[in-house]
């Protein structure tokens, strides 16, 4: 399943804490690559991944139709700055994103509020981590 991982998406994948049972927000997910590959490596958890981009979300449901038939992965439509938890669902233990705008320094207004929305769907220990795909470092959250 990692063949359709480019160099910088298993870079960026092999530096998450992950662990079997978590659940991860992954913002920005684009055609789904880096969800499924999370996905697989933490077995019975949950990923759900985020992206702004309506064209990017149906190529990743289009390529993961196994791994959402599962029910361990689920796509939604939605800018960082704009997601809320759905009712009823729980907190995210981990939080990650590759080249975000809002999170990477270009775009420093959705940035600030899409910190606020991410503080607030994580559990009390819930971590973001960003990078560009060749690091990753953590993100300081408004708590």
């Amino acid at each position: 399943m990692t063949r359709d991982l480019s160099e910088r998406l298993r870079a960026a994948v092999d530096a998450l804490p992950l662990r079997e049972g978590m659940r991860v927000l992954e913002i920005g997910c684009g055609p789904g690559a880096a969800a499924r590959e999370v996905a697989r490596r933490i077995g019975d958890g949950h990923v759900h991944a985020i992206d702004r981009s309506p064209r990017a979300i149906a190529q990743a449901v289009a390529g993961s139709e196994a791994v959402i038939a599962s029910g361990r992965l689920t796509f939604q439509q939605v800018a960082a700055e704009d997601f809320t938890l759905p009712e009823g669902e729980p907190s995210f233990d981990l939080a990650f994103a590759v080249r975000v705008g809002a999170l990477d320094g270009r775009h420093p207004e959705a940035g600030r509020r899409a910190l606020e929305r991410i503080a607030a769907v994580l559990t009390p220990t819930g971590r973001l981590l960003v990078g560009d795909g060749s690091s990753m470092v953590e993100i300081r959250l408004p708590r």
